[in-house]
């Protein structure tokens, strides 16, 4: 089967070659592209002799960079111009934090089965994510003192590898205890809360009151968004 280079580059978007890690190359022209591929067998050379895997890794992170950012000629109907921030009525040192991220965090015992498949593999999420940008988001309640091991993940938009490594990559709540301990905030919020950002951001606009009045039940005083 002949392929043509921008198939290629799309192929690991969703495609035949997904890795979400690299589905930057589709937004990446063809010069881009191939310039990018050379240089990385380039430093992959390099590291033969060096051992040193960083300008490997810098020049992928350029290349997302480039491969999302935002073409300026064409504005995003997702940018807000005005925000309802509100500033602390004291000190943080004396505030209850909570954290909401979207990065399709769930308890162990609690998946939100989405489409009501149990057990969804991350591949299947991935497989599936035109429809769950086209449905409402669920939101998970996680315990704040939940173990490590009893967390799961899955997502259908980005690359979870990493956070399954360690959780704190994009559910920082052991940061947060860190800086309750050491006294920096005051205390975290009993609940922490998750949904898998690859959904309608009609549906989030419509969900979002009641999630807010769930989170004010909550007592918190500031909120960790950690947008993934």
């Amino acid at each position: 089967m002949t392929e043509s280079f921008a198939e290629f580059r799309e192929s690991f978007s969703y495609g035949t070659r997904s890795d979400l890690s690299f589905k930057f190359l589709k937004s990446l022209p063809d010069a881009e592209a191939a310039e990018f591929l050379r240089r990385l067998l380039e430093e992959v050379g390099e590291t033969y002799d060096t051992g040193d895997i960083a300008a490997i890794i810098d020049l992928a992170i350029d290349a997302q960079i480039a491969g999302y950012r935002p073409d300026p000629d064409r504005p995003s109907r997702w940018t807000y111009t005005d925000r309802p921030f509100a500033p602390l009525t004291k000190p943080l040192a004396e505030s209850r934090v909570g954290l909401l991220t979207s990065s399709g965090h769930f308890a162990e015992g609690d998946d939100p089965k989405p489409f009501g498949v149990p057990n969804m593999t991350q591949q299947e999420a991935e497989d599936r994510i035109s429809e769950f940008l086209r449905e409402a988001p669920i939101l998970s309640v996680i315990p704040r003192d939940l173990p490590a091991n009893k967390l799961r993940v899955r997502h259908g938009g980005y690359d979870t590898r990493s956070t399954l490594r360690d959780h704190n990559v994009s559910f920082p709540r052991d940061a947060l205890l860190s800086a309750r301990d050491s006294g920096r905030i005051g205390d975290i919020s009993e609940r922490l809360y998750s949904f898998p950002g690859a959904t309608a951001q009609g549906r989030i606009k419509q969900l979002a009151p009641d999630w807010a009045g769930q989170m004010h039940e909550d007592e918190i005083d500031v909120l960790l968004l950690v947008p993934v």
